[in-house]
């Protein structure tokens, strides 16, 4: 037999030999299939279902506010392969696994090395993990596996066979990218760059991507937190890997070597701590939460409050609110001085707690008040002691000033004349008006709005005045502060858009604290319409202002609601205000008065009437002045509720055309007529006005023979116990004041006793009033009855 013949022989029984053994090799890999489909579903990876990450939550630009860890106290972000850095990427897959997108799950060369190395050695000298199975290792989440050994490398290899069947590339990549450990109870890139290097995985530079590739291998030993050095070694072998293997240039690894490997505390990020936690709260199952806040501005002003206020006394906190009035979305959120501080209560959020909003509601009534057509911006008000039904309210410094315009009232926030006007507007109504608006007012149990509320007299909480103050600043309509992207736009009208311009026009006019017309630096700062409040017994101190970009409100007081003596709006809150708002970047078009509606116009009217000037003759106009008119409206000053004699506004009679006297509908001989008119002042502003002026509000005297017409039944009082120009002196030897006793004598009313404009004390009819005069140098004291009769008295005190 040939050659040939035995070969082609031999051919012959080798295809016979693999044509009968197909069929067992065929059953074979079903059954290896089969197998391995067994062992999935008999012990299916540990695939994370839900997203068990800590939860982040970031400012508007990603920058981390504060991290939450997850229920077993790890550090873990969420990190995608688009959310980090393409050089992390690269470092990562050159150094680890270069052949991660080709492979299977695992890498067959290098598990055929580490089979020869543990077949000729006394163990796996080499791994040759993939990322996959390191994948593997880590949701296995059994440390005391050992993945050294033949059975920890044969389980390791079947769930990386596993996860690959399950999950795309990209998938098994970001779980590496979020779990993989760095060190403690930090896991994933991104907790890591926080943490190590204090920014975000996205922005890694060549030797900090380095650094975060190699860390996992060895987390404990090569932190760089306690092991700079030898962290800085580790980086540099990936260093001079990525310039092996071409990835990365000569060049760019020598500039990345000279980087230094930072000894960084760790600590999670913490700002907006409080607003953070609010958050989280609403959304307990997210594990990125994005907010609206400004993450420089945040930092910057939580520093500027703690500095601020560190001298406040103990137990004190504050809360600090900055609003974008475009978008109602919140830029700063401070909600306490320090969460940390138990003194202080910091784990209470003074943003949304409700509290006294104190005179912080003015505004809002005012621009109702314009909207009704009940007054302008220079009506005439009275700042008198009144009553109104039984209540009767002061002001913040117990003085008086008579009669004021709507602008004066509100710039000096007077109280009288506020709650004159919610009596006008009514309590019930202006509470409805402000809930619509999303304004929701807390009042005691079965309590219903009254008087009060318009002083403070309700509950109020920060994040809505800010919501509402921003309403003047967006042509009336007042909207829901949002803290989150998501956060739906809820605007609601609350002024029309005159009478919002009109009020901010008031408020903006009210010039800072120890400023002055013509200021240079003035000129300069933006326009703000500021408004302060001051709770009863100074427990609340409040500051809200805007200006056409931002409302901005503080708060500063005690959450346990204890008074804080000597601590009002004006000195408290309002100098931070205005710190904040010169440090916001500006409008775009700047700070220009923004010009009035078509709606708003500017009229010259009259005091006492109120009405306009070009309506009544010149001796009518004792006071002229320039104000502000919604839709042409120029409602007349109001008539007086309690007075019962006469009442504010044009009095009509006749005088005898010869000798002047007032004539009544009853005289005994014949006159000659003359009809006339003057222009009455509120009685009760009558103790503040010049002599000159009551002359000219009152009638003439009545005529011998006529009949009393009662124009002059107010009469007047008459102080008894102290004469006019009177001059006291203490006892020889003695330290004490001066004490008197003193009556009002001619009415039955009430009786308020003002010294110097001050009210010191309230009598009625000819009861007697004592006080201690203690105060040495010229003095004025006034007798105001409800009535509007009144008398005053000057004296001088010795020292």
């Amino acid at each position: 037999m040939s050659l040939t013949s035995r070969a082609s022989g031999a051919q012959q029984a080798g295809a016979s030999r693999w044509r009968r053994g197909l069929p067992w090799l065929r059953w074979g890999m079903v059954a290896v299939l089969a197998s391995l489909l067994a062992l999935d579903l008999a012990f299916p990876p540990q695939l994370p279902l839900a997203r068990d990450t800590s939860t982040l939550v970031v400012a508007a630009d990603g920058t981390p506010l504060r991290a939450f860890a997850d229920g077993d106290g790890v550090w873990r972000h969420p990190a995608t392969p688009e959310g980090v850095s393409p050089l992390y990427l690269e470092a990562l897959l050159g150094y680890e696994d270069r052949w991660f997108r080709s492979h299977p799950g695992v890498n067959p060369f290098a598990m055929l090395r580490a089979a020869w190395q543990w077949a000729s050695g006394d163990g796996i000298v080499s791994g040759g993990s993939t990322l996959t199975m390191q994948v593997a290792r880590i949701l296995d989440r059994d440390p005391g596996a050992s993945t050294r050994t033949l059975h920890g490398k044969a389980l390791q290899v079947l769930r990386a066979l596993q996860l690959e069947a399950h999950l795309s590339k990209d998938e098994i990549l970001s779980l590496y990218l979020e779990r993989a450990p760095f060190g403690g109870t930090i896991e994933g890139v991104e907790a890591a760059s926080w943490a190590y290097l204090g920014k975000p995985a996205a922005r890694l530079s060549h030797a900090e991507a380095a650094l975060l590739a190699v860390l996992p291998q060895a987390p404990s030993r090569l932190r760089p937190d306690r092991h700079p050095d030898v962290a800085r070694a580790a980086r540099d072998k990936v260093l001079g890997r990525m310039a092996t293997l071409g990835v990365w240039t000569q060049a760019q690894v020598d500039d990345a070597m000279i980087e230094t490997v930072v000894s960084r505390r760790l600590r999670p990020p913490m700002s907006a701590p409080l607003l953070a936690q609010r958050l989280r709260a609403a959304q307990p199952r997210r594990a990125r939460i994005v907010s609206t806040l400004d993450a420089d501005l945040q930092r910057t002003l939580e520093d500027r409050v703690a500095a601020y206020f560190s001298g406040l006394p103990e137990r004190t906190s504050a809360a600090l609110l900055v609003v974008d009035n475009a978008t109602m979305e919140a830029r700063a959120y401070v909600g306490s001085l320090d969460l940390h501080d138990r003194a202080r209560l910091g784990h209470v959020d003074m943003v949304r707690a409700w509290r006294s909003p104190g005179s912080t509601l003015k505004p809002f009534l005012y621009g109702m008040a314009l909207d009704d057509g009940l007054v302008h911006s220079e009506s005439l008000l009275v700042d008198a002691p009144q009553s109104f039904g039984g209540y009767r309210p002061g002001n913040f410094d117990a003085a008086f000033n008579g009669p004021v315009g709507v602008a004066t009232a509100l710039r000096l926030s007077l109280n009288v004349p506020a709650v004159d006007l919610l009596a006008r507007v009514g309590p019930a109504r202006f509470a409805a008006r402000l809930d619509n608006a999303g304004i929701s007012l807390k009042f005691p149990r079965g309590a219903t709005p009254n008087l009060t509320l318009i002083l403070g007299g309700t509950g109020a909480r920060l994040e809505d005045l800010v919501g509402a103050h921003a309403a003047l600043h967006r042509d009336g309509i007042a909207g829901r502060v949002r803290y989150s992207p998501e956060d739906p736009r809820i605007d609601r009208r609350l002024l029309s858009p005159g009478a919002a311009w009109i009020v901010r026009e008031i408020l903006e006019s009210n010039l800072r604290p120890g400023e002055r017309e013509g200021m240079f630096d003035a000129g300069r700062r933006p326009r703000v319409s500021w408004k302060t409040g001051t709770s009863y017994g100074f427990r609340d101190a409040w500051a809200i202002g805007g200006t056409r970009r931002h409302t901005v409100g503080v708060w500063v007081g005690r959450p346990d609601g204890t008074p804080l003596p000597g601590q009002y709006g004006a000195i408290t809150a309002l100098p931070l205000l205005f710190e904040v708002v010169d440090s916001l970047p500006r409008a775009p078009g700047g700070d220009a008065p923004a010009p009035p509606p078509a709606e708003v116009s500017r009229q010259a009217v009259c005091w006492p009437l109120g009405t306009a000037a070009d309506a009544q003759p010149p001796a009518l106009c004792q006071r002229r002045f320039d104000a502000w008119v919604l839709g042409g409206a120029i409602p007349p000053t109001f008539a007086e509720r309690d007075a019962r004699s006469w009442s504010a506004g044009l009095e009509r009679f006749d005088v005898d055309a010869g000798t002047g006297l007032r004539l009544s509908a009853d005289c005994s001989r014949p006159h000659v007529p003359k009809a006339t008119a003057i222009a009455r002042w509120p009685a009760l502003a009558s103790p503040w006005l010049p002599v000159s002026t009551r002359r000219a509000s009152r009638p003439p005297p009545l005529s011998p023979d006529c009949a009393d017409d009662g124009r002059d039944a107010a009469g007047e009082l008459r102080i008894e116990g102290l004469v006019d120009g009177a001059t006291l002196a203490r006892a020889p030897g003695s330290e004490r004041g001066i004490r008197l006793s003193l009556r009002a004598i001619g009415s039955d009313a009430p009786v308020q006793w003002l010294l110097d404009g001050r009210w010191i004390g309230q009598t009625r009819g000819g009861n007697a009033f004592q006080h201690t005069f203690e105060r040495p140098g010229a003095q004025r004291l006034t007798a105001l009855a409800d009535s509007g009769a009144w008398a005053s008295v000057e004296f001088r005190v010795l020292r």
